[in-house]
């Protein structure tokens, strides 16, 4: 089987390393590795068609892999890295199975330091913003889409 490796580790400094790792992982299971730094991209060109490049190299890599598993973890944030997430819809809307790994499983609405619940049963955070309380760990979206495990990329490789 395929699988296409979706995550913000390609911003992390040894993110070759990391996808050899992941991908040596795939072999270990009988599957093969699809990391989006696999592809070849031009970089001697405008930084705009550097990132058409990409992007469109990855919607390949997608739609030839089997399933995605993805790194949900924040990034940058209290959010999922949006790349990810992006790459997890799209999977998910070409009906392709969708694996997630977190390190915290814990409901979302956790994660914030102040929240206040209204009178209606609404929580808000300190910006008065409503969050959602479903208890998942991450936006009802994504977790309604993927299967999400506590742990890291092998974790959800042994899911399959």
């Amino acid at each position: 089987m395929k699988i296409y490796i979706a995550g913000p580790d390609v911003f992390e400094q040894d993110y070759i390393e990391i996808g050899k790792k992941y991908s040596k992982l795939c072999e270990v299971y009988g599957h093969v590795g699809l990391y989006p730094l696999d592809n070849i991209v031009d970089f001697n060109q405008a930084k705009q068609k550097i990132a058409q490049d990409i992007f469109h190299a990855n919607v390949e890599l997608i739609k030839d892999a089997d399933i995605v598993i993805a790194n949900l973890n924040t990034f940058r944030g209290k959010e999922a890295d949006s790349g990810t997430v992006w790459e997890c819809g799209f999977a998910s809307a070409l009906g392709k199975k969708v694996y997630a790994y977190m390190d915290n499983t814990s409901p979302y609405i956790d994660s914030f330091n102040k929240v206040t619940k209204l009178s209606d049963g609404l929580y808000v955070d300190e910006d008065g913003k409503v969050i959602e309380d479903f208890e998942y760990p991450i936006n009802l979206m994504i977790a309604c889409s993927a299967e999400i495990v506590a742990g890291g990329f092998e974790d959800a490789l042994k899911l399959i």
